[in-house]
């Protein structure tokens, strides 16, 4: 009997342990450790470069939050190259890019003046 009760304090711990950690393991994380998924907003830039004819726009810009992307220079398709008409090599602007397909896409571009 000497030797039942220690194996079943061992045996008593290890479950305790292997159902605390399935429990805890199902519980979300507390509300202050929970990242919230940062929305896409407008970014400023200057524009460096236009292509009209393959809709392309070299962009120098800051931080680009909502895809975690530092600030630095950079070529991105545009969505409709309409939107080139209004903005020339110089110029500051607000954008909106997404990334899809392996591309950063600029879905809003706006002069500002």
């Amino acid at each position: 009997m000497k030797q039942a009760k220690p194996m079943l304090a061992a045996t008593a711990i290890a479950l305790s342990s292997l159902f605390s950690s399935s429990v805890l393991a199902q519980m979300p994380p507390a509300p202050h450790t929970m990242e919230m998924p940062v929305q896409p907003g407008l970014t400023d830039g200057e524009v460096r470069k236009v292509d009209n004819e393959t809709g392309k726009v070299t962009i120098r810009h800051g931080e680009i939050k909502h895809l975690e992307m530092p600030p630095m220079t950079m070529v991105f398709v545009t969505k409709d190259k309409s939107m080139l008409d209004q903005v020339k090599a110089g110029d500051k602007v607000r954008f909106m890019t997404i990334h899809e397909n392996g591309q950063m896409i600029v879905t809003d571009l706006q002069q500002i003046k």
